[in-house]
């Protein structure tokens, strides 16, 4: 393979292809193993609804990294500082961090062990070479590189808060990782992301309002991690900072949706760790907007950003910096109007602050 477009255009047709007929399969296992996620409590979905999604984004994803690995990489190779060696590594370091939401949906882990857990995988792509790298300490980037994964995994969950919503997200996210490296000469990295957008956008089929699976905590983490992962594979040479920068802005939608609820738990004396009908898209539907309309336009939005991003990581550093801080503006006011939208009906409990999610 050589980065020509109809060959990205293949394998996001192939993914999109096979996650869409897969995701079925799993439903349907799902229910005959009451795999099911119930309404109560926090959540408002009428029915039961299989929760093991994150099966087939899995499996899909598995094949198109091996397919993509053996076409693009041969053994040895390096194109776009991605080899083979660290496919597998950050792939096993996915699945097993998909392994602890499966955990986690079946008998819920406590928020702190999940915590360490993804700083255990997060600490082992660090031990093959693989992080952030904007200071001259290994040790702070050790750090920033930690909180980076265990950060963008757990906002990407947290951002499964409505039908669609977090495919939605991964989709756009992915592709826009896919626009700047391919904009970037990184092939592989181009190809690992259409096939992420392509797995999203084969599990959205079957997800979109009204959903019929849910990917689970387990789809939402493996999803979460590979995200941060690919962000970080960014380079540009315009320099560390910007390297950094970028990411960020990439996954401004999730980090800015996990600040947001963090932000209005603590200030209601709520557990940030408590679920709740907190988020932006619940938001959204409380200023009176349908569930498809409310997601949709959080998907405006991203694209949105996702289109910003894109020519900020094509334009100078000074002017990448003049469009971050634009960008930091509007979601920083959007934030302060969102705040000051009701959403919790009755006072906080006795819940300790690090309670466990209910």
């Amino acid at each position: 393979m050589t980065g020509e477009p109809w060959e990205y255009l293949v394998v996001f047709s192939a993914t999109t292809a096979l996650c869409a007929v897969l995701t079925p399969l799993v439903l349907r296992w799902a229910i005959r193993r009451d795999l099911l996620d119930h309404p109560g409590g926090h959540k408002r979905h009428a029915e039961a609804v299989p929760y093991l999604g994150g099966l087939a984004i899995i499996v899909t994803f598995a094949v198109a990294v091996i397919v993509v690995s053996r076409l693009w990489l041969p053994t040895g190779e390096t194109i776009g500082v991605v080899d083979q060696a660290e496919l597998l590594i950050v792939f096993s370091a996915a699945v097993f961090l998909a392994l602890v939401g499966l955990v986690d949906d079946l008998r819920q882990v406590s928020p702190m062990w999940r915590i360490v857990t993804e700083s255990a995988a997060a600490m082992v792509v660090w031990s093959v070479g693989i992080g952030v790298v904007v200071t001259t300490s290994e040790f702070l980037n050790m750090g920033l590189t930690v909180l980076w994964f265990v950060g963008i995994t757990n906002a990407f969950n947290l951002l499964d808060n409505m039908d669609g919503l977090a495919a939605g997200i991964t989709a756009i996210t992915s592709l826009t990782i896919f626009a700047i490296a391919t904009n970037n000469g990184q092939f592989l990295v181009a190809a690992l992301a259409i096939g992420l957008a392509g797995c999203a956008a084969g599990f959205l089929w079957h997800n979109f309002h009204p959903a019929r699976i849910y990917m689970g905590d387990g789809g939402a983490l493996f999803l979460g991690f590979l995200v941060a992962y690919l962000g970080i594979k960014l380079r540009f040479e315009g320099g560390r900072l910007i390297s950094a920068i970028v990411p960020v802005l990439v996954c401004s939608v999730a980090i800015f949706d996990t600040t947001l609820v963090t932000i209005s738990r603590l200030m209601a004396r709520r557990s940030p760790f408590q679920g709740g009908q907190d988020h932006l898209s619940h938001r959204l539907v409380r200023l009176g907007l349908p569930v498809p309309i409310a997601v949709g336009t959080v998907y405006m939005g991203a694209t949105g950003i996702g289109v910003l991003t894109y020519v900020a990581s094509g334009i100078g550093p000074r002017q990448a910096w003049v469009l971050t801080g634009l960008i930091g503006a509007t979601l920083l006011i959007a934030g302060g109007i969102l705040l000051r939208i009701p959403v919790y009906t009755a006072p906080p409990d006795d819940t300790p602050l690090f309670a466990e999610n209910s």
